[in-house]
């Protein structure tokens, strides 16, 4: 199997399973954020130590399919994450979960959409023009 096709397989299974438990809905991100249903953050927790775990096999066992180094932390990545958790706990949704309310059908989904394009866009723009500080980006290595 052609391995686009794999991962597009892969992430519509991952959609159908996060609107399965309820993790696109409005209602279930705002328990959370108010702290009054632990459900969703349990399950992040939990996606934590699964993804630990998983990293730590393939660093065992695929050696050569690491490059585990640390990331600096520039003076963006503190307000970048307040606004990112906002956006998220305003639209009740983060970048994947607005493609599964799309999926679903919920229209309200294309303005986080805008607004995710819309927020990179601008950010680009203020970084370019005010900050210019190293990102530590992916694309760099």
């Amino acid at each position: 199997m052609n391995a686009k096709v794999g991962t597009a397989l892969l992430g519509v299974l991952m959609g159908v399973v996060l609107s399965r438990i309820g993790f696109s809905s409005w209602d279930e991100v705002h328990a959370m954020f108010t702290l009054s249903d632990w459900r969703m953050s349990l399950a992040f927790a939990g996606a934590v130590v699964v993804l630990i775990l998983s990293w730590a096999l393939i660093a065992r066992f695929i050696p050569s399919r690491t490059n585990f180094r640390s990331r600096t932390l520039h003076p963006g990545t503190l307000a970048g994450g307040a606004l990112f958790g906002i956006g998220w706990a305003l639209t009740g949704a983060c970048p994947s979960i607005a493609v599964v309310q799309l999926g679903e059908g919920q229209l309200a989904a294309v303005w986080t959409v805008l607004g995710i394009f819309g927020g990179n866009w601008l950010y680009a723009v203020v970084h370019a023009r005010f900050f210019r500080w190293d990102t530590g980006s992916c694309l760099d290595e």
